[in-house]
């Protein structure tokens, strides 16, 4: 559990203790990844629902990462998305040992390790590694950066082309999820008609932590993302805006909603760097409007 007494720690230096942690987990899962035929071998369960997967991976990633941030860090505790909080200290690290499960279990070769490190509330770094592609986005206060082993480390930011807006604009989105479509049912599907009619192309990569660093290398320009936990974005959130983007969060109406920092709040709306949608925000309002309206109702 967290201790506020200590000084804020360096950014940079956690930044370099969560890449080398995440590259380490990442090269077994990228061993196993595809490594069985189908789907064996992987002994898959479900958590929540069938939408919902878990892998005997997930918990060993966790495991293992926790391990490596903790040993960097003594002072640090984790909160994950399998084991929930463990141990204490003035440092929070936020993991996902696998953004993307269904992907991975699925041989679909866009899955994730996510970190984010959180001081007094704070987010403060974060680390999104892509093990199957080799590609390790990271933010600390001084920006966001791109590395990969066949490039050096690069910074991603805003380019000089002038700002993007319109129908050309590309979506990525994992809305509306089974559990949301249950909720609203056609209001969903009539939002999604939306999304597709309005924008250049809707993808749907069900993992929020690549969607989010996707925007912020400028690949994607649009995220939307809807009831989402703080594993999914805590660390993406980070890397889009040290890159110049830009990243919406909406608590609900609730009071203890309104208090809390924006990698806990369960909506969101991502903007890569130089990118404006109108019609975006629109979409992003009214999809925080109905979640709060069926989760009252």
């Amino acid at each position: 559990m967290p201790n506020t007494a200590a000084p804020r720690p360096d950014p940079r230096q956690l930044r370099r203790i969560a890449l080398e942690a995440a590259q380490a987990a990442g090269t077994p899962l990228a061993q196993a990844f595809r490594a069985a035929a189908g789907m064996t071998g992987l002994s898959i369960a479900t958590k929540t629902s069938t939408h919902d997967l878990v892998t005997i991976h997930d918990g060993a990633t966790e495991d293992a990462l926790a391990a490596a941030l903790t040993g960097a860090v003594p002072d640090s505790w984790i909160t994950g998305e399998e084991s929930g909080a463990r141990g204490s200290g003035s440092l929070e690290w936020i993991v996902d040992p696998i953004d993307g499960t269904s992907n991975f279990a699925h041989g679909f070769a866009l899955f994730s390790i996510s970190i984010a490190a959180v001081f007094a509330g704070e987010v403060i770094a974060g680390v999104v590694h892509d093990p199957v592609n080799q590609l390790s986005f990271s933010a600390d206060d001084d920006g966001a950066y791109l590395s990969s082993p066949q490039r050096p480390e690069t910074r991603l930011g805003a380019s000089a082309e002038p700002p993007r807006s319109g129908a050309q604009l590309n979506l990525m989105t994992s809305y509306p999820s089974a559990e949301v479509l249950a909720q609203e049912g056609p209001l969903a599907l009539e939002a999604f008609g939306e999304m597709v009619t309005g924008f250049s192309t809707v993808r749907r990569v069900v993992s929020g932590a690549l969607e989010l660093c996707h925007a912020a290398a400028g690949w994607n320009d649009v995220v939307l993302g809807v009831d989402t936990k703080p594993w999914d974005i805590a660390a993406g959130m980070l890397i889009l805006r040290r890159a110049g983007g830009t990243y919406l969060a909406s608590r609900g109406d609730a009071e203890d909603l309104q208090e809390r920092p924006d990698h806990l709040a369960p909506d969101y709306l991502g903007l890569g760097p130089g990118v404006d949608s109108p019609e975006a925000r629109r979409l992003f309002r009214e999809a925080s409007d109905r979640r709060r309206r069926f989760s009252h109702s």
